[in-house]
């Protein structure tokens, strides 16, 4: 079967090695980094980059010392100019192309997980229940939804599961909108698939292919990207005004109160 045959029969299709490692390995250097930076601050020193276990280690203890700072790097690391990049890079379009989404569009924001029991105060932010990710989204009917790892996977680092096929079964019941409402359906174990992935391996699939988290039991972190699009010429998409669920807005408040001052702004631009 053609890619665009199976996609449309399974809901999903795996592409191996479709980006470079160097670009995966890019990405996550540059988010590491953003987190160095904080480590560093908050405790003291900081291991280096490359050692994994170690400067994993430390992003726990980072979590654990100063958990609104580690949230908010995290934040900043959704702004990474990499993964910004590679969600608008020329072969993912034409990969979207040819999965029958004429004029692709970004769905929401790209979003980087670093998802391990050491980095949450509860099983929601790290091991993901079934549901459907049109739900959060409420986009074009063929609106699809990109994966991938940025560390080989397997399922001991919990690796993304699927329900084959599921997204034809419609719009399930859920516990909630958002990508935490679970769905109310049951879906056995033996009904999900999972695949190790490498690094540079991605996970296309439809936004209302019943998935989970797998379940990560080792002590690193599972680094990984995720993707979503909708299709401008999808007709019910069109019809009912290109809805947009997710919005986006500062905080009324200043985070830092009485900051800055005005020396440190003439100290930045005359120095």
């Amino acid at each position: 079967m053609t890619k665009l045959e199976t996609y449309k029969s399974k809901g999903y299709i795996l592409v191996k090695n479709f980006f470079e490692k160097s670009e995966i390995e890019a990405l996550v250097l540059e988010a590491k980094q953003t987190f160095a930076v904080q480590i560093k601050r908050v405790l003291g020193e900081c291991p280096a980059i490359e050692n994994t276990d170690s400067f994993e280690k430390a992003m726990f203890d980072y979590f654990e010392n100063d958990m609104a700072s580690f949230i908010s790097t995290g934040k900043n690391v959704q702004h990474s100019i990499q993964l910004y990049r590679l969600n608008t890079d020329e072969r993912l379009i034409k990969l979207l192309k040819e999965l029958g989404i004429e004029k692709p569009n970004i769905g929401v924001k790209p979003s980087m997980q670093f998802n391990s029991r050491y980095l949450t105060k509860g099983s929601k932010h790290w091991k993901l229940a079934a549901h459907q990710d049109w739900r959060s989204g409420q986009g074009s009917l063929d609106s699809i939804v990109v994966w991938f790892p940025l560390v080989d996977c397997n399922h001991d680092l919990g690796v993304l599961q699927l329900v084959e096929a599921s997204h034809t079964l419609g719009l399930l019941n859920a516990s909630g909108v958002s990508y935490e409402g679970s769905l109310e359906n049951d879906f056995t174990d033996e009904m999900y698939k999972e695949f190790d992935m490498e690094a540079g391996d991605i996970l296309v699939f439809s936004a209302f292919l019943v998935h989970r988290s797998g379940e990560n039991t080792t002590k690193n972190i599972r680094w990984s990207v995720q993707y979503r699009f909708n299709n401008l010429s999808e007709a019910t998409f069109i019809k009912r005004g290109y809805p947009q669920s997710y919005n986006y807005s500062p905080q009324e408040d200043l985070i830092t109160p009485n900051f800055p001052e005005k020396n440190q702004l003439i100290s930045l631009f005359e120095g």
